[in-house]
């Protein structure tokens, strides 16, 4: 059993490392080239740039039990389909029963954004309550994963 993390824009890396260290659970970070990331304790993955390319390395390397962080539905699907655990850097789960609806409110979105119009409003700054909720979750999701494993 394994972290596997989409680490180019993920803000809670540190959060990962410091409970699967605790855990004793190995970590990739997987990367394209215009990313630089250093760590003492996860092995870093770093794949060309061209589209999708971390996604793909990244669920070629998930197996059954592991954990995916990723804030891509798609990548959550295809980790899904591989008997993983995958998880937004949010802290909500994606299962098979909510990753359908995730899919399909995405699939609108984008075809709503084709024709022009804006969806949804700015990203707003990430706070110390959205890193204890994320936290909590991830801690909880590799505490099943271990005893599941």
């Amino acid at each position: 059993m394994k972290i596997l993390v989409d680490a180019d824009a993920c803000p809670v890396k540190e959060i990962i490392e410091k409970v699967a260290i605790e855990l004793k659970i190995p970590v990739l970070m997987f990367i394209d080239t215009s990313h630089i990331l250093y760590s003492d304790y996860s092995e870093i993955v770093m794949v060309s740039k061209a589209p999708d390319a971390v996604d793909f390395a990244l669920i070629n390397r998930t197996s059954r039990g592991d954990i995916v962080v990723s804030q891509d539905y798609g990548v959550a699907a295809m980790a899904l389909g591989r008997g993983a655990y995958p998880i937004h850097q949010s802290g909500k789960i994606y299962t098979d029963k909510n990753i359908d609806q995730l899919l399909f409110e995405r699939d609108i979105a984008k075809k709503l954004h084709r024709g022009g119009e804006r969806i949804g409003g700015h990203n707003k700054k990430r706070t110390a309550a959205d890193d204890a909720q994320f936290t909590a979750a991830f801690y909880k999701l590799c505490k099943m994963a271990v005893e599941q494993a």
